[in-house]
């Protein structure tokens, strides 16, 4: 990544934008369980960056410092937050993450719910192979 932008820093989470690519970036930096708005926040601040001049078309989620995440912050993920960012312009996602038993739980019901979207969507164990599948190199 080359020019990165950061658009939200709060200390559960960060969130980069790096205009080269049009990629969206949250890092989630705290493992404890996030209140509705906490866990809402950086999408939204994402999906009003990409309403602006900048759109973002691919998106990395690095999961693998976030706590478990809500059946609320879920569903608001799959119902609204999903189809909105589509919407916007998004064409790839990607995921990091370390594999607990809840992430991977969490993963799977992200994963069903995007694939109904034909949104190109993967997770991977490290950032290398998600920028890879991203950038259509993998």
């Amino acid at each position: 990544m080359d020019l990165l932008t950061e658009v939200l820093k709060e200390r559960y989470v960060t969130v980069l934008y790096d205009e080269s690519l049009q990629l969206g970036k949250i890092i989630w930096t705290e493992d404890k369980s996030l209140t509705i708005e906490q866990y809402q926040k950086p999408f939204q601040v994402l999906l009003d960056w990409s309403q602006g001049s900048k759109m973002v078309t691919l998106f990395l989620s690095d999961t693998r410092n976030q706590g478990v995440v809500s059946p609320e912050n879920r569903k608001w993920f799959e119902y609204e937050m999903l189809p909105a960012a589509i919407k916007g312009g998004l064409k790839r996602a990607a995921v990091i993450s370390g594999g607990n038993v809840f992430k991977r739980y969490y993963l799977n019901i992200l994963l069903s719910a995007v694939n109904k979207f034909n949104l190109p969507f993967k997770i991977c164990g490290d950032e290398a192979s998600a920028m890879k599948f991203l950038t259509g190199k993998d």
